[in-house]
């Protein structure tokens, strides 16, 4: 590794100027390399990112950007043994490396899967349609566009890789390029995988570049269109966000911050159950992953007053067992902080701390090493501190310890620890160990507002539960207050953060058109051809059969109740309508239903390859004996898919609004039906 890191701006690398920031091995305290920011220019950076990142991107559909986002992650996850050695100079050990990298890589793969959601255009369309005229001739409907700018993430030392593709997964998948700025500390370990994420050439030019010093100035010359992301101290990133030149030109700024998260035990947990054990291994791993330098790591726990001593006792054999030092080092079962910077604050705030809250568990001096030395590495021993009268020692829900330090308190009763867990003044997360439903409801309801994520765990729920401190993809990253107020990860909700919100008004025809989603009221679209004899490169949004009728019968009724076994009174006994909405025997739903798809089904073999499924079903009319049905069959919506390996066959998925009505033309049932529709281009991987 080169002693001085390179930054990427402009399409082309290029050293630091001047001395630069030193980083060192947080094992052996050796020089690794020097990161920089000087000779930067913010200014073109941001500009190259908008005029050729931001471009290339915003050409690209969702799904492509989603596929994009799938080859790098297949990609990554083919070369990451080469990052697992750089991550160690840090002090993580191999499992601490594979949250950050394995779990980087498969936020990559979770934020790719939702294009399939997100459609194949250029933008996504929000919700559902909103008929704004009396006769269905003016309505509106949102849609979500790419932020025309780029977005700079200002990122932690503790996650070089998951911080990072967190975040790019999906700013990429929106369609925005970005500048990242990890930590000065640590950014050795993003450079190595920047310099592979643009030698692969998988994204477009300009969607990323990287700057590996302090960065300072770099949101200077950002304008309206562009985004901050910031995850560290609750301090740094209040300052950040109250700047000036932020604050007048509202650049949205979204904000994750380390918090105070506390572990509570339910009094149903009592010492010797299956629960009082889940919550011991629970703590001991959220205070020695990553030597305790997690945003989502336990620093309170909370216990019930009659099982604190039992609690002290068993958390203090628990880590008596973790092996501290070298992670390269047989046994070793938490590695170092990440420098010895690092661990100077800690040790400072762990002595503040202790006048008040005394040391029960660890020592700041006094533990042993494998196969490093205390006086060259960021070695501390995990530390366990008491607070025995929580509600007035303070300290505790406001003085944070960023490394393998959490602090013992008890309470008295649920609605105790519920506000106990709210003096955090905001978290990104707590867990609650408890099989007790009322408990759990209880903490839930009230502890809620001031949690970004709660955690209920017990023996039922423990086997697959992926802890307290691991933020889903699928779910929302990110708490209030404290935490800062920002929504990281969640799925589409944090693609969302780099899109602008627009309301599109006209008539149904042109908005169907514009958004290539029939939109309903829309002109229909009659062929000659039945769609269900058409490769789905052929369908057209808004195509639409209009089928032969039926009448409804009796007997239709009788054999579809003998078929279904479905013998609901108001379709079988006419004498027990009184009382009801129905003036007479009513037809199934289903029958309806499937009689509709009798009537636009094309039976003969042709490009359909199966039905996939059934969405957004509503019986809007009983019908009787008597009515005549006839169905307007429409294509709604095409999502692309891409073939899974060569043999596979190209397909996509083709959604048909089936509305269903009677002769006097009111809708009396509305469906989505999902096909699966065969490609005419078999060489087509998109």
């Amino acid at each position: 590794m080169s002693n001085k890191l390179k930054n990427y701006t402009n399409g082309r690398w290029e050293a630091h100027k001047g001395e630069g920031f030193s980083q060192y091995n947080a094992i052996t305290g050796n020089l690794i390399s020097t990161a920089g920011s000087e000779g930067l220019d913010y200014e073109e950076m941001a500009d190259y990112a908008r005029r050729v990142g931001g471009k290339a991107l915003r050409k690209m559909t969702f799904y492509e950007r989603g596929y994009m986002l799938k080859k790098l992650a297949l990609h990554l996850d083919s070369i990451k043994k080469k990052y697992y050695s750089i991550s160690y100079l840090s002090g993580a050990t191999k499992g601490d490396s594979w949250v950050d990298i394995d779990g980087g890589i498969g936020t990559l793969f979770t934020y790719a899967s939702l294009r399939r959601t997100m459609g194949n255009q250029r933008f996504y369309v929000d919700g559902d349609t909103a008929k704004l005229g009396k006769n269905g001739t003016f309505v509106g409907q949102h849609i979500m566009s790419p932020k025309q700018g780029v977005v700079v993430h200002i990122n932690a030392f503790n996650f070089p890789i998951w911080g990072m593709l967190e975040k790019l997964s999906a700013n990429w998948l929106a369609g925005v390029p970005a500048i990242v700025k990890p930590s000065e500390i640590t950014s050795y370990l993003t450079q190595a995988m920047v310099e592979d994420i643009v030698a692969s050439g998988i994204v477009p030019e300009g969607a990323i570049q990287l700057d590996c010093g302090k960065g300072h100035g770099i949101i200077d010359s950002l304008t309206s269109q562009d985004i901050v992301t910031f995850t560290g101290s609750a301090t740094t990133g209040r300052m950040l966000k109250s700047m000036p030149h932020i604050v007048n030109n509202a650049i949205p700024f979204n904000m994750e911050a380390d918090s105070l998260n506390a572990a509570i035990l339910g009094e149903d947990a009592a010492p010797g159950t299956v629960d009082f054990d889940i919550f011991i291994k629970e703590v001991r791993r959220e205070i020695t992953t990553k030597a305790g330098q997690k945003c989502t790591a336990v620093r309170r726990m909370i216990v019930p007053e009659k099982y604190l001593e039992d609690t002290q006792i068993a958390l203090g054999k628990a880590l008596s067992q973790t092996v501290v030092g070298d992670p390269a080092a047989e046994g070793v079962r938490m590695g170092a902080l990440v420098n010895r910077n690092q661990l100077e604050v800690v040790r400072n705030r762990v002595s503040e701390m202790a006048k008040i809250t005394p040391i029960i568990v660890g020592d700041l001096d006094n533990f042993n090493l494998v196969g490093a030395d205390k006086n060259k590495g960021a070695f501390l021993a995990p530390i366990i501190m008491l607070n025995d009268d929580p509600l007035n020692k303070t300290q505790s829900h406001e003085i944070e310890c960023f490394g393998p330090v959490s602090t013992l308190m008890p309470y008295n009763g649920i609605d105790e620890a519920v506000e106990l867990a709210k003096m955090g003044k905001g978290s990104l997360v707590s867990t609650i160990v408890t099989s007790d439903v009322n408990t759990a409801t209880d903490y839930a309801v009230e502890a809620a507002a001031y949690h970004g994520r709660i955690l209920i765990l017990n023996e039922e729920s423990a086997p697959e539960s992926t802890g307290h401190g691991s933020p889903m993809p699928q779910l929302m990253h990110g708490g209030p207050g404290r935490a800062g107020g920002g929504e990281e990860l969640g799925g589409i909700g944090s693609v969302k953060h780099y899109l602008q919100r627009t309301a599109l008004q006209g008539h149904p025809s042109m908005l169907t058109e514009i958004t290539q989603r029939y939109q309903y009221g829309g002109a229909y679209k009659e062929k000659d051809v039945h769609p269900f004899k058409k490769y789905f490169e052929d369908i057209e949004v808004g195509e639409t059969v209009i089928t032969a009728k039926h009448t409804i019968t009796v007997t239709d009724i009788v054999n579809f109740a003998n078929v279904s076994g479905d013998n609901f009174y108001a379709h079988m006994d006419e004498t027990s309508l009184e009382g009801t909405t129905f003036e007479g025997r009513v037809a199934h739903g289903y029958f309806v239903l499937s009689k509709a798809a009798g009537l636009f089904v094309d039976a003969k073999k042709g490009p359909v390859l199966l039905n996939y499924g059934l969405d957004e079903c509503r019986f809007t009319k009983p019908v009787y004996p008597g009515a005549t049905i006839g169905v307007r069959f429409t294509c709604k919506e095409k999502i692309n898919q891409e073939k899974k390996s060569e043999d596979d066959v190209a397909k996509g998925i083709v959604k048909f609004l089936v509305d269903v009505y009677d002769e006097t033309g009111e809708t009396v049932a509305l469906a989505t039906i999902l096909t699966m529709v065969k490609k005419r281009n078999q060489e087509d991987e998109l």
